[in-house]
């Protein structure tokens, strides 16, 4: 029998063992009250790979000695499905709890596939947990999401992965008949990317590639091992997100050429083009932005189309985006700009509105001076009047920085003719 990869050898069997995710089965954190309770609801387990998804779903199920029924929804469709439920209903005793179903990559299931759940859930013939990686408000039909609670898992923190390295070296039978020393964890963690299973996979890799009976964990020699097995260390199709990084890089960094290289290879892979044609739009507007603001109607414009057209002419709608905000002038001054007032307003707390500024549906409102002093902009010369729109405390604070690219030039023109020096532009 050949022997189970490290990252099934050290799968946790229980919360106290679980490592990772102390927000939600840390000590009195919701979802771990929820199971110690045993009133568990349908849910959806969102984050990336590697995160303990599964583990967590199976976890649940021998906590609550439920049987449960596995299903990818790579490789399963409608009649999977539906045989999954009949299996359930006939495992169901009055004294037992119903079942619980595990759906994998649940938003790789069509709107039919999904349907198909919903009256299992409905009834409560089954729970559902549900695992994805891709945000459920886009991928999981309305009436099943409402039926689900949504849980977010994070990718694994520097101390988690310290955690599990420890565990693997420590406990794991086939580890230990090798003495491991620790020189760096850099490279390692930096590879693994805050995924469990790829840190396992890359420590596994890493020692069995020694013939010695001592083995150096360092920087230098995870990164030669690594460069040259590659494949076998993200076997499990991780590389997903080191691609679809790639791919944004390129086109922030206006190659073109290798915009549409990285675009081939997740379109070769099957990646989902919905999913593609989302982080475009996303891009056209973090990236680009005010510097050419038709970038985010054209990425719009391709996720309309994307969904109308589907594949395989898809891709030339794409190619042509692609292509597109990879060639256009960038600008990121509005994703700074919304963060820099985020991190105001988290420093500020809530200041009050200024009066001018406020409502003033009744009497009362307008003797305590409701908009008293507003001044209409459209009444004035050029649409214009001076006036503050600040709280008194931060009214001269400077959120948004017009950029160096022609069209922001032309904002900075008009910004400073309407204000002067007043944000110092």
């Amino acid at each position: 029998m050949a022997l189970q990869p490290l990252a099934e050898r050290l799968r946790p069997k229980s919360l106290d063992d679980y490592i990772g995710q102390k927000h939600l089965v840390g000590a009195k954190a919701i979802l771990r009250q929820t199971i110690e309770s045993g009133r568990i609801p349908s849910m959806i387990l969102w984050g990336p790979p590697g995160v303990g998804k599964t583990t967590l779903a199976s976890i649940i199920s021998q906590q609550q000695d439920r049987a449960f029924y596995s299903l990818s929804a790579i490789n399963s469709g409608v009649k999977d499905v539906r045989e999954a439920i009949e299996k359930a209903k006939k495992a169901r005793f009055f004294d037992q709890p119903n079942p619980i179903m595990f759906i994998d990559e649940i938003h790789r299931f069509s709107k039919s596939q999904q349907d198909s759940l919903l009256g299992a859930v409905e009834q409560g013939v089954v729970t559902l947990i549900g695992a994805t990686t891709e945000n459920p408000s886009f991928e999981v039909i309305s009436p099943l999401l409402s039926r689900c609670q949504v849980y977010v898992l994070k990718a694994l923190e520097k101390a988690d992965l310290e955690e599990l390295l420890d565990r693997a070296l420590k406990t794991d039978t086939e580890l230990k008949q090798k003495t491991v020393k620790i020189k760096e964890t850099e490279a390692m963690f930096r590879f693994s990317g805050g995924d469990a299973r790829k840190l396992l996979n890359i420590i596994e890799l890493v020692i069995n590639a020694s013939d010695t009976k001592t083995v150096t964990l360092s920087n230098k020699r995870v990164e030669s091992i690594l460069q040259e097995n590659i494949a076998i260390y993200d076997k499990q199709g991780e590389m997903h997100y080191d691609i679809i990084s790639a791919f944004i890089k390129s086109i922030r960094g206006s190659d073109p050429n290798a915009a549409v290289y990285w675009l081939a290879r997740m379109l070769e892979g099957g990646e989902d083009v919905k999913f593609i044609a989302r982080r475009l739009v996303i891009l056209a507007a973090e990236d680009i932005g005010l510097a050419n603001p038709n970038a985010l109607l054209l990425a719009n414009t391709c996720f309309d189309a994307i969904h109308k057209i589907g594949m395989p002419e898809g891709r030339i709608i794409l190619s042509e985006c692609v292509i597109y905000l990879a060639t256009s002038v960038k600008s990121n001054s509005a994703y700074e700009a919304i963060g820099n007032a985020l991190t105001e307003v988290k420093n500020s707390g809530d200041l009050p509105v200024p009066l001018h500024l406020r409502n003033a549906p009744t009497k009362l409102m307008k003797e305590l001076g409701y908009g008293t002093d507003y001044k209409y902009s459209h009444a004035h010369k050029g649409n214009f009047a001076e006036q503050d729109f600040l709280p008194e405390k931060i009214r001269t604070k400077k959120l948004y920085e017009p950029q160096r690219n022609s069209q922001e030039e032309s904002i900075r023109t008009r910004l400073v003719g309407w204000w002067k020096k007043k944000y110092g532009y």
